[in-house]
């Protein structure tokens, strides 16, 4: 989509500081961080939200989670710990209309749902 900023990112449009990065997916560190490590990773195709996926179809969420085990082994928080969120739609706290996973850690992270 020519409007988002994610497909901006991808397309090198929008510098980011990349963490990781395949065929599938991109990595990069937030920037406005609500951790010492925040990382936003990304599908390099196009999908707004989390509803949008055909999971008979695509891999998407596992290129994800792939993704996200070689983040928190780069940023050495995988054995300490670390947190992964996808927010859905406006109340679910989407901001960007571009799937994406925030992989949070480098702290003891308190509970938010409780």
């Amino acid at each position: 989509m020519s409007d988002c900023v994610f497909c901006k990112i991808v397309e090198g449009k929008i510098p980011c500081t990349k963490v990781y990065e395949d065929e599938q997916v991109l990595a990069f560190d937030d920037i406005q961080p609500m951790a010492p490590v925040h990382v936003i990773i990304i599908p390099k195709k196009h999908v707004a939200t989390l509803l949008d996926i055909d999971v008979k179809k695509n891999n998407v969420t596992n290129n994800l989670i792939d993704a996200a085990q070689k983040v928190a082994k780069i940023k050495n928080i995988a054995e300490s710990g670390f947190r992964t969120v996808i927010n859905c739609n406006a109340e679910g706290g989407q901001v960007v209309f571009h799937l994406h996973m925030h992989l949070l850690g480098g702290k003891k992270l308190e509970d938010q749902l409780g």
